[in-house]
């Protein structure tokens, strides 16, 4: 049996590409995810590791939706074996039912991660050019500094326990809970 699985890094993107690829290969059984390929932690890949049988074949649209690194691919590439389930690739010449195959998996393996490591790269030089021209990136700074006028304020009535943390984000107009914590902390 061919078992699909797609995957995507965020929420805001979209399966569509890869399961229009599986439905044209015929592919009925897969299994997605939404998390970034760093993360080692894909649920819907750990569960697809469950419902496949020896002599199964895991189906991916491209190598590197199982994971960015080469560790993290040939790990998962040798507990496929260790399985006896076989893994293709449908845009890339894999399938691990072959030592060549295997071959060309741990070839692409490095390509994908050398691949990773030049956006990196290139993400590192763009945001060090930006920064040259007075641009700052990420998050704003100042979310704690706003309430620094009113820190002591607001950690004498946490230490006292004279208002309850809802009664202290009201009286102080805090609006969130994490920002409370980052101005006890701060």
């Amino acid at each position: 049996m061919e078992i699909g699985y797609a995957r995507v890094s965020t929420q805001e993107q979209n399966l569509d590409l890869q399961m229009d690829a599986f439905n044209k290969a015929g592919i009925k059984k897969i299994f997605t995810d939404k998390v970034s390929g760093v993360k080692s932690e894909k649920p819907n890949l750990n569960e697809l590791l469950r419902y496949a049988r020896p002599g199964d074949t895991v189906v991916v649209w491209r190598l590197d939706r199982l994971g960015r690194t080469t560790v993290q691919l040939i790990q998962f590439i040798e507990e496929l074996s260790r399985q006896g389930i076989n893994l293709r690739s449908l845009t890339e010449p894999i399938d691990t039912s072959t030592a060549t195959g295997t071959m060309i998996v741990q070839i692409f393996c490095v390509l994908a991660e050398h691949e990773r490591n030049v956006l990196r790269e290139r993400t590192k030089a763009g945001l060090t050019a930006a920064r040259a021209r007075g641009k700052v990136g990420g998050r704003k700074k100042g979310l704690v500094s706003k309430y620094e006028n009113i820190k002591h304020l607001v950690k004498a009535s946490y230490d006292t326990k004279t208002a309850t943390i809802e009664q202290i984000m009201n009286a102080y107009n805090i609006g969130s809970k994490s920002t409370l914590y980052k101005i006890l902390k701060s």
